[in-house]
């Protein structure tokens, strides 16, 4: 007779666990997250589009101006980074903001401003690439390998 209070105590117990549990968790945003990092990120893609079209028009071949336009852009992520408007602009868009290479420049300057307070060689060169670097050395190691494998298939 205990044993069936217990077990019905435990039932009682669980199931309202589980109706406050249900009412307490967050409700997903995942849709419009989504949209919000389609706006972001097409936005940041449009002023890149804007710059191309713009710098193509002085007549400059089509590589020299893609190069260009990386620096503008990287140079636009870096600044916004300074100021502290990339991060308002990454809480809004969220994975918009990360994808496009105004979101690589983010990832260098955060953590190199964070950490100016311990001088130029300690704090901001030592922590520029914390969370770049291993992206760069992944890069370029795959890179390696890839160009490797196609010199002996070719």
């Amino acid at each position: 007779m205990n044993n069936k209070k217990n077990n019905k105590k435990e039932q009682e117990i669980r199931t309202k666990f589980q109706k406050l549990s249900s009412k307490e968790n967050p409700k997903s945003t995942l849709g419009i997250d989504c949209i919000k990092a389609f706006f972001v990120g097409g936005l940041i893609c449009d002023i890149g589009q804007f710059f191309f079209n713009s710098i193509s028009s002085f007549g400059l071949p089509k590589d020299q101006v893609s190069t260009i336009v990386s620096i503008i852009m990287i140079f636009i992520g870096a600044f916004l980074t300074g100021i502290g408007i990339y991060d308002r602009i990454g809480e809004f868009g969220g994975a918009g903001t990360i994808v496009p290479i105004t979101g690589f420049a983010n990832s260098i300057v955060s953590p190199a401003m964070e950490f100016k307070k311990e001088g130029f060689v300690f704090g901001v060169a030592a922590k520029m690439f914390t969370i770049a670097g291993p992206v760069l050395v992944y890069g370029v190691g795959s890179s390696v390998i890839v160009g490797i494998i196609y010199y002996f298939i070719k």
